[in-house]
């Protein structure tokens, strides 16, 4: 193709317009890059002059290519066409083939509104050719039907006279009739029927019954029971056409069964009053046993083995067991015995060998993995109940028995006497004998119950004097330590006692002591004589008691005794005028601890819990000859007994006559300075019980009491 002809194939520019648009932007830039190629292949080849010889050669090789490629394209483009027009002529087919269908679809949609019109009309026709269908079943039923209201009234007739199964089977005749007549009848009611729902409801009520009577019918009629339990189970697996819902006879059988055994030994609405739960339990624990053998013997054997009719006895009677207890708990609080009966009986009775653990049981009555008859809030309300209760009558019992035997006491006659001569009172051996009774027998319960008798035991013996038998009450494995709160009141309430006691010897002493210490006692032994005879028929009548109070009493005795020998040197009645008096009265300090010390000797006081050695301490320090070693005395006095204070040592210097201002601030001074010994377990205070007359000032330490 020469230049020409291209030209001529070339689109015409559009006026104003420098070179020709593109049909597509893809086309533009394959343009460029081929004139771009072109020119850089031109500019190659022709750049060297000799080339320009060949150039007829490229011109002739190019047309050939040109030529080559439009016959190309030419071939590509004559094969489109062919495809478009095979296209075009498939589209014009279609669009006949549409337009044929869619004209005999008008054509069907015209003849399907005639046959509905013609449908309508025929309606009343469709409509009477089902009434005649009906009539004709019905007439072919009708002598059937005419029978139903006098079988209806023959199966009521059976199930007045218990004749269950003939019932049933009566009731299912007239149910499958039903159902024949319902299909035909195109579900129609038909009002024959309309007996059936009630006569059935007769008959599942009449199986209800016999099953709530299972334990007496098993007795006396047990063809009823089995009769009952076979019409309960062939209903189970009635299937009904009509829609009807299931009657589930056997589950209300079931029911039936576990509300009869309720109703035989927990219907009664009125529960024990007080002190009738004891005949109560022992009612029921002989009649559950029996009812589970019945259960076993004659019931299970009418019933289907996957009734489990021991377990479920067992079951029911526990659980109304259980509810009735609950109820119990919650009404009136109960009294002491029948809450102990119900403990016991709970917690070790009902499980144990001669109820439902008995070995003539099956393992089916097996309760202990049920819930327990009383749960931990019951156990904890009975315990506590029973003891306050318990309580309530000890304390009142004691205070009554005490009110009798201080009026016993109080008698003009000698008290009573046991076999070796001492005063005797049996009421402390009762009381002990009482409480330790009470711990004993809530062994039998739990040891909860038995650890909170036992304190409340404890807590009320302390109303009481101390005792040998006291140990009684230490139960095996109860800490030793249990006791010491009791003990230490009971000491101390003995020793208020021994104070009440010793009063009256203390109003004989005070006006023998009031002339001590004077220049008579300095010279006389009369006046601790006259105190030792008195003390010693005071103390004659402590030969009627045991041991250990009558060591108790002595030992009060003698310290009452001491503290008013105390009591009245402190008062600074005497001044020593020279050493001589102080001699004097260093003897006969030391006379009146060894007479004392005989005296109570001989009334059998034990000479280690004597307090009368601390006058032979004081007699050491009047002894003292070198007034300046005060310090190391009262050092030493100090040491012995740590309860002596400054105001009492400054008495005692005044008693010796002899002590200096300075050496007797000397003497307070190094008093001061000891550390405060500690006090031994055994030491029994007597100076912080002596007052001390209020030193002058002159005596007085800066920091002393009366600075």
């Amino acid at each position: 193709m020469d230049a020409a002809t291209k030209v001529e194939m070339q689109p015409a520019l559009s006026p104003g317009s420098s070179c020709p648009e593109p049909e597509w932007p893809e086309q533009e830039r394959a343009d460029q890059l081929a004139r771009g190629a072109a020119l850089k292949w031109a500019s190659g080849i022709f750049y060297q002059p000799e080339q320009l010889a060949r150039l007829d050669q490229y011109r002739s090789r190019e047309v050939q290519r040109t030529c080559s490629l439009e016959a190309r394209i030419k071939s590509v483009v004559q094969s489109y066409l062919e495809g478009v027009k095979t296209g075009v002529w498939q589209l014009v087919q279609a669009h006949e083939a549409v337009q044929g269908a869619r004209e005999a679809l008008g054509q069907v949609h015209g003849l399907l509104r005639s046959m509905a019109e013609a449908t309508q009309d025929l309606e009343p026709l469709r409509e009477q050719v089902a009434q005649h269908k009906q009539l004709q079943a019905l007439s072919q039923l009708m002598p059937r039907l005419r029978a139903v209201p006098a079988a209806v009234a023959h199966t009521q007739t059976l199930i007045d006279g218990q004749q269950l199964l003939e019932a049933y089977v009566s009731l299912q005749e007239l149910e499958q009739l039903q159902e024949e007549t319902w299909a035909p009848l195109g579900g129609l009611e038909v009002p024959v029927f309309e007996g059936l729902g009630p006569l059935a409801e007769a008959l599942g009520l009449a199986v209800e019954a016999a099953a709530g009577a299972a334990g007496k019918l098993a007795r006396e009629d047990p063809a009823l029971l089995v009769a009952a339990m076979r019409v309960a189970e062939l209903d189970a697996g009635r299937t009904t056409s009509l829609g009807q819902a299931p009657r589930d006879w056997r589950q209300r059988c079931l029911r039936a069964l576990q509300e009869g055994l309720e109703k035989t030994h927990f219907g009664t609405p009125l529960l024990p009053g007080p002190g009738a739960l004891a005949g109560w339990l022992e009612a029921l624990q002989v009649a559950l046993p029996a009812e589970l053998a019945t259960a076993e013997a004659l019931i299970a054997p009418c019933c289907p083995p996957y009734y489990k009719v021991v377990q479920l006895w067992a079951h029911t009677l526990h659980g109304g067991l259980r509810r009735c207890l609950q109820q119990l708990l919650k009404g009136p609080e109960l009294v002491a015995a029948d809450a102990f009966t119900l403990l016991h009986w709970a917690l070790h009775v009902y499980l144990g060998p001669e109820m439902m653990g008995s070995l003539e049981l099956g393992p089916e009555a097996d309760v202990s993995q049920l819930e327990p008859l009383l749960t931990l809030e019951n156990i904890e309300q009975l315990e506590a109940t029973f003891v306050a209760k318990v309580q309530a009558s000890v304390a009142q019992w004691m205070q009554k028995a005490l009110d009798g035997e201080v009026a016993e006491w109080g008698r003009e006659q000698e008290p009573d006497k046991d076999p070796s001569g001492f005063y005797h009172s049996p009421m402390p051996a009762i009381v002990l004998q009482i409480l330790e009774e009470n711990i004993r027998v809530t062994s039998l319960v739990s040891e909860s119950l038995q650890r909170r008798v036992h304190g409340m035991a404890l807590s009320e013996l302390g109303t009481f004097l101390r005792s040998s038998s006291v140990s009684v009450l230490q139960s095996d494995g109860v800490a030793s330590g249990v006791l010491a709160p009791v003990e230490t009141a009971l000491d101390e309430l003995q020793r208020r006692i021994c104070r009440l006691v010793l009063e009256a010897l203390l109003v004989e002493l005070q006006p023998l002591f009031a002339a001590l210490p004077s220049r008579l006692w300095l010279s006389s032994s009369e006046l601790l004589e006259d105190v030792c005879e008195r003390t010693a028929r005071f103390c004659r009548d402590f030969q009627r008691v045991r041991n250990p109070a009558v060591q108790l009493l002595l030992a009060e005795a003698e310290r009452t005794v001491v503290l008013q020998y105390l009591r009245a040197l402190m008062q600074g009645r005497l001044v020593c005028r020279g050493a001589d008096e102080r001699t004097k009265a260093a003897e006969r300090l030391k006379h009146d601890a060894a007479q004392l010390r005989e005296l109570f000797l001989g009334l059998g006081l034990e000479e280690s819990v004597q307090c009368a050695p601390v006058l032979l301490a004081l007699r050491e320090l009047l002894n003292l000859r070198d007034p300046t070693l005060l310090g190391l005395e009262v050092a030493g006095l100090r040491q012995k007994f740590p309860d002596v204070s400054e105001d009492h040592i400054s008495a005692l210097l005044d008693l010796r006559g002899d002590v200096s201002r300075e050496q007797r601030l000397a003497a307070l001074i190094s008093l001061q300075s000891l550390p405060q010994p500690s006090q031994p377990a055994c030491h029994r205070a007597l100076f912080s019980l002596v007052p001390a007359p209020t030193p002058t000032p002159s005596s007085c330490l800066p920091s002393g009491s009366c600075a």
